[in-house]
């Protein structure tokens, strides 16, 4: 069957692609909902549907993939929050719809790869646009054992790293840039104490995959900085320390301070409306 992937950049939708191939099927295309980069503050939505943190480096995951990627972004909003979808003008869902309307024109795909774990909220929404288009829908994590998973993840090469961290044990200090193998004991612990999802189905954290058995490029980190999230009265800042430490990603908001310590050998602050990953490129 030819199938197009809907990807974050995340482990998921990764190793969902593997799935789907050694079940026989061909990824011919890759597709991404991304952000309006126009809109201020628009990095990281909030929405129910869609993973956008990391999407400055969803380009470089196509390269490194050698596949087409087709990219819409994200006009719409959570309307119909309902346990069951029906299509609803102005709802985020619309915009898969269009998105994978246009690649199954472009690329006559039969069905359709979703890295969906736990959420029936997005199944049943990525359902009710596979029925509208008659595709299948290819989702072969659906409701596994999230320790098996994480586990079979780490033994198939996928180097992913995590790129954002939103829950109790989680420290954006110490974990930030961390691999799934290097987390994989810390996020057991987690789970065992506090029921966190050690595949971060509860928003607990996100990924980025930097390379996987799939990928015919690596992506690589090149001149690194790290970005530590800081809480200031009503303001939210970044602190970036040292610029030889291991890559993190940040957590974007609309308007930020960037504290730089090797400009000029001074503290020279700047204000950013997006962060980019221009630190990542493939070869």
């Amino acid at each position: 069957m030819r199938v197009v992937a809907l990807i974050s950049g995340g482990k998921d939708s990764c190793y969902n692609m593997m799935q789907c191939i050694a079940a026989g099927h061909q990824i011919v295309a890759l597709a991404n909902l991304r952000p309006d980069e126009n809109q201020v503050g628009s990095d990281e939505l909030d929405s129910y549907m869609y993973q956008t943190v990391g999407h400055q480096a969803i380009d470089l995951y196509a390269e490194a993939m050698a596949l087409p990627l087709y990219r819409r972004t994200i006009r719409g909003r959570s309307l119909d929050i309902g346990q069951v979808y029906t299509k609803c003008e102005g709802d985020e869902v619309e915009d898969l719809y269009e998105l994978l309307k246009l690649v199954k024109e472009k690329e006559e795909v039969d069905g359709i790869s979703v890295g969906a774990i736990l959420s029936d909220y997005q199944h049943a929404r990525v359902q009710n646009v596979c029925k509208r288009l008659n595709l299948q829908l290819l989702a072969y994590l659906w409701q596994r054992n999230q320790e098996d998973l994480l586990r079979e993840m780490i033994a198939s090469n996928i180097q992913a790293v995590i790129i954002k961290v939103a829950a109790l044990g989680l420290d954006p200090d110490k974990h930030l840039g961390k691999t799934l193998d290097e987390m994989e004991p810390y996020l057991l612990e987690l789970s065992k104490k506090y029921g966190v999802h050690v595949c971060g189905e509860g928003g607990e954290y996100e990924t980025f995959t930097l390379d996987c058995p799939l990928f015919k490029k690596k992506i690589i980190v090149g001149y690194i900085l790290r970005i530590i999230l800081v809480q200031w009265k009503k303001d939210v800042s970044y602190y970036v320390q040292n610029p030889s430490s291991p890559l993190i990603y940040n957590y974007p908001y609309h308007a930020c301070l960037i504290c730089i310590k090797w400009i000029l050998q001074k503290w020279l602050y700047i204000q950013l409306m997006h962060l980019h990953l221009w630190l990542i490129y493939a070869f």
